[in-house]
């Protein structure tokens, strides 16, 4: 007898139009939700309702991140990304009423404080990135922020840009010799050996490169170029440790690729050996599977794809592990919640012997209350998050 198919664990409806992006944020106790149509929407998980919905932008959103605990930056085809100030605290002054509804009065939005002016003709989504001190011993800036963006002249170009100074500081040119198209998906980090500044680049053509800046000479100089893909790249996600990234595309490949290792410093006249071998290529034989997550323990990534189906894939040996259907029509954006750190708390309470009788975690759970727990569950549960054509947002709890 077969088993009944699994269910998402809560559906969260509220979107009159496809969801385009979802991201979870303040330690996985808010969910943010946006779609087509420029609406935002911040979901407080441990109740699953709505706790501030406005509309960003003009136009469909491409991506949405969190800056810090009180700064959400949003990426919108009205060619601007705007950071917005939200607290915890400002929720209250904000409006819950969701997109599919209209208020007595207008939303409120929160607090703007920057507007960059970018380029959107892509449909490619923003990537950031803290920039690190001049010195191991200063601390992080947690008020500066790196944005890489597609060139608003040149699409298979990548500029960089300084928050909040709004200022560009470097450009990323195209290979010239080769036709790539324009620039597909992007995302920005530190080099896991030099710490330099590097960038992970998914073209039009199915090309792949990784790119990082001499600091000597302030060039950008190529690591990597791979093509194993015939259709455009739809989404690449970069490793927890920084060593390896996947690709995806409108094909039925996701390929794995390294990150090559240099070394300390970059001098000058260095041309490092520019690799062009994926580690592996795995045929899922089902095209365009979008939105590439991969979860922050490195273990499973995830995909959404246009026959509605969220397929989930072990890390290590890049094989399917789960299909996930519910929604009917095709799904656009996928996100893990991160994997924290048990610290105690409501459920955390197994010693190694698991010594603990029933009536003590009866106690320990009355004392907790009902908020506690489910802000704990909330926090700690492994959840994977789906948006689709169908405005739904479906939250699954996965090992």
């Amino acid at each position: 007898m077969s088993l009944p198919p699994v269910q998402p664990a809560y559906i969260l409806r509220g979107h009159s139009a496809q969801i385009h992006n979802t991201t979870f944020i303040r330690a996985n106790t808010r969910l943010v939700t946006a779609d087509a149509e420029g609406w935002v929407v911040i979901w407080d998980l441990s109740i699953k309702r709505p706790v501030a919905v406005w509309k960003a932008h003009e136009g469909s959103i491409l991506g949405s991140c969190e800056w810090g605990c009180d700064k959400i930056i949003t990426h919108g085809k009205d060619n601007k990304l705007i950071v917005w100030k939200l607290t915890a605290q400002d929720e209250s002054s904000m409006s819950i009423v969701l997109p599919v509804d209209t208020p007595p009065t207008p939303r409120p939005q929160p607090w703007l404080l920057y507007i960059l002016e970018v380029n959107t003709m892509n449909f490619c989504s923003f990537s950031q990135c803290t920039p690190l001190p001049p010195s191991s011993t200063s601390p992080i800036n947690e008020n500066e922020l790196l944005i890489a963006v597609p060139n608003t002249v040149n699409s298979e170009t990548a500029s960089i840009f300084h928050l909040p100074s709004l200022s560009r500081i470097h450009t990323i040119p195209a290979n010239p010799k080769l036709k790539t198209g324009i620039i597909m998906a992007l995302t920005l980090f530190h080099h896991p050996t030099t710490l330099a500044l590097s960038l992970l680049t998914g073209y039009e053509s199915g090309h792949t490169t990784v790119s990082t800046l001499n600091p000597s000479t302030s060039n950008w100089q190529i690591l990597y170029i791979s093509q194993p893909h015939s259709q455009p790249i739809l989404s690449l996600c970069l490793s927890p440790a920084h060593d390896s990234y996947l690709t995806s595309s409108a094909d039925s490949l996701i390929a794995q690729h390294p990150i090559q290792s240099t070394s300390s410093s970059l001098p000058p006249t260095t041309n490092p050996t520019i690799q062009s071998t994926p580690l592996k290529i795995l045929n899922t034989k089902h095209a365009g599977q979008q939105s590439l997550r991969l979860r922050s323990d490195g273990k499973i990534f995830a995909t959404a794809g246009w026959d509605g189906k969220i397929r989930v894939y072990g890390m290590q040996k890049m094989r399917e592990v789960a299909v996930l259907k519910w929604h009917k029509e095709g799904v656009y954006a996928v996100a893990f919640a991160d994997v924290l750190e048990e610290k105690g708390g409501y459920g955390g309470g197994h010693s190694k012997d698991d010594e603990n009788t029933e009536d003590e975690k009866q106690i320990a759970n009355t004392e907790i209350g009902v908020k506690e727990e489910r802000l704990w569950k909330a926090r700690n549960a492994h959840w994977l998050v789906a948006g689709g054509k169908d405005g739904k947002v479906s939250l699954w709890d996965i090992y």
